[in-house]
């Protein structure tokens, strides 16, 4: 009988591009990646090809973006006593970090 293994060689310090899971899904990364590469050279048609590993990158890229701005949303949602994360909370971590500069036109607070 076979034994059982861990899903992903991620966890074990190696990257597969087919197994294991991931916190977005490789297809649609892979779809955005063709659109924007798309929408930058208009001229030649984008990319048509995009390796393996691209979208596992980008996968993980993504889900640390996403760990990061969280936590700093968090800080701000126990600054203001309370338990749940609303987007004014998004919206603080965002102008209170500098690494978040280039999202600040995107969040709005409706306070200001």
């Amino acid at each position: 009988m076979r034994q059982a293994r861990p899903y992903s060689g991620m966890f074990c310090g190696g990257v597969s591009a087919r197994t294991g899971p991931h916190a977005l899904p490789l297809a649609r990364i892979k779809k955005i990646m063709k659109r924007s590469a798309g929408e930058a050279a208009a001229g030649d048609g984008g990319a048509r090809m995009i390796s393996g590993e691209a979208p596992v990158v980008f996968s993980k890229a993504c889900e640390l973006f996403i760990a990061e701005l969280t936590r700093r949303a968090w800080a701000a949602t126990l600054e203001g006593k309370r338990r749940t994360v609303h987007r004014e909370d998004v919206a603080d971590a965002v102008r209170n970090t500098d690494l978040f500069d280039f999202l600040v036109d995107v969040v709005t607070n409706d306070n200001d």
